[in-house]
């Protein structure tokens, strides 16, 4: 007899506006990337729905900013628990939204969650402002800040829920009310935060959610006159959108995009550690992090070597169901992203580069329930040159080339020579070399003899395309508020 399948179900998300979850009319399906099927439908959301949120926190604002520090700290470091006390069920739901493998949404994703709450809490308490005296006026000058009122905030979906408590936390930390837009890739942690948001004491109206595309929600959102700032990670493309969408508002923008970065390896590194380092640093979370290395220049002498042993150790960085704990990397985000990055592989190819591993070489031995999901093995690529678009532009993947180079000056100006400035890694034990390129790379992040060390009350953000602004303690602290000065004559 045929077997008669039973209905699908999904798992259905709404906004939450007000501190209630409102239902949409229409949903935008999101699949599970490790196995290609829709299991969830996302809201829609258009400019209805993006007005309502934007009215709800207009009328939280005032009790809201007139809240102390301490207070809102509190209800800070509670949502920080919750995060913690639900920490499983959301790391399986980010593994399986975004599908990158469970391990990482443990070690990373989900604590970093919990942190960037626990992070701000404390940090809001901390600032200082400034006073002068003109004595011989009898003046005293000080300033004070002041929260900037309902801020819009776009998350991307590489780093789903990380992302958008990094976001989240200085704005409300600081006294704003916000409306928030996650990815309608990977929308799923942001609405189960949603659930715990009352019982932490966010008060309604605080912390809005809408979801749904860039092009309607997105855009509503970044064009609505009552939002006077906005802080969005993307990439470059879309942040050239919202910047002519906001113009007409004056309204503050912080934007962090992409990155083309490159990682400089000197003769004297240290190589078993720059290799682990940098097998990690290019392919972690399937490639999909904006800090990603793509692009590797490597001192002649050593060039031979580095490659020889940088391809053993990416072929051993493993690619499969994001449930085995074996496995590195998971599935990529979807299908399209998936035939973007193999289509930079084959451009290259097509260019006459060698492909060592990965896309095309290596087969992935997939358990049957993943064979139609976004997979591809670490992919290594020599023999390209710095003109072309695989070593230009930004392909987010598990996507890395390599390159020999001659002198210091050389690694530099190639180095330089994309139109991206997001981060760059440099491996030599020559330390003052590392101060010299650290001081000449176009970088907003350089790290030496190391990859993704991050101390967040430091500043966080890019050059050039990479981006405008930074993030970080004092910075997402100066952002989130209008600094007044002050001036009392007596």
């Amino acid at each position: 007899m045929p077997k008669s399948s039973a209905p699908r179900s999904y798992l259905v998300l709404e906004n939450y506006i007000g501190g209630k979850f409102v239902s949409c009319g229409n949903h935008i399906d999101s699949y599970d990337p490790s196995t290609g099927e829709v299991y969830c439908k996302v809201p829609d959301s258009g400019k209805e729905e993006v007005d309502a949120a934007v009215a709800a926190a207009k009328e939280a604002f005032p009790d809201w900013s007139a809240r102390s520090p301490q207070q809102r700290g509190e209800i800070l470091n509670k949502l920080a628990d919750l995060i913690e006390a639900n920490m499983e069920d959301l790391i399986q739901a980010e593994s399986k939204d975004q599908g990158k493998t469970v391990t990482f949404a443990r070690t990373v994703d989900i604590p970093r969650s919990a942190y960037n709450f626990r992070f701000f809490a404390s940090s809001v308490l901390h600032h200082t402002t400034d006073c002068s005296q003109m004595d011989h006026m009898g003046c005293l000058n000080y300033t004070v800040r002041c929260p900037v009122g309902v801020a819009g905030l776009i998350s991307p979906w590489n780093l789903p829920l990380y992302l958008l408590t990094w976001k989240i936390a200085p704005a409300i930390a600081t006294g704003n009310t916000v409306v928030a837009k996650p990815s309608e890739m990977t929308s799923v942690t942001a609405w189960m935060m949603c659930k715990l948001l009352e019982e932490a004491g966010v008060p309604p109206g605080v912390v809005n959610v809408v979801f749904g595309t860039g092009q309607r929600a997105g855009d509503a959102l970044v064009g609505h006159p009552d939002v006077p700032l906005i802080s969005f990670t993307g990439s470059t493309a879309t942040a050239q959108r919202i910047t002519e969408r906001s113009a007409p508002y004056c309204k503050k923008l912080s934007l962090e995009l992409g990155g083309k970065n490159p990682a400089i390896i000197f003769a004297d590194a240290d190589l078993e550690q720059c290799i682990e380092t940098t097998v990690r640093s290019s392919f972690s979370n399937q490639g999909e992090i904006c800090l990603c290395t793509s692009r590797i220049y490597v001192e002649r002498s050593i060039y031979s070597e580095f490659l020889e042993k940088f391809v053993a150790a990416a072929r051993k960085w493993k690619t499969g169901a994001p449930s085995d704990p074996s496995n590195n990397n998971g599935a990529l985000i979807s299908k399209e992203h998936l035939q973007k990055v193999r289509s930079f592989v084959a451009l290259a190819k097509s260019e006459g580069a060698i492909i060592h591993c990965g896309e095309g070489v290596d087969h992935l031995d997939l358990p049957e329930a993943n064979k139609s999901g976004y997979f591809m093995p670490p992919t290594v690529i020599s023999g390209i040159p710095d003109s072309s678009r695989v070593m230009q532009e930004e392909i987010f993947g598990p996507v890395t080339c390599v390159c020999p180079f001659d002198t210091e000056d050389e690694a530099v100006t190639r180095g330089n020579g994309v139109r991206y400035g997001l981060s760059a890694t440099v491996w030599s034990r020559d330390v003052g070399r590392v101060h010299r390129l650290a001081q000449k790379l176009q970088a907003g992040l350089v790290w030496t003899n190391c990859w993704l060390v991050r101390d967040l009350n430091l500043p966080f953000g890019g050059m050039k395309h990479s981006g405008v602004g930074r993030e970080g303690g004092k910075d997402s602290y100066h952002f989130f508020t209008e600094v007044k000065s002050i001036t009392i004559k007596h």
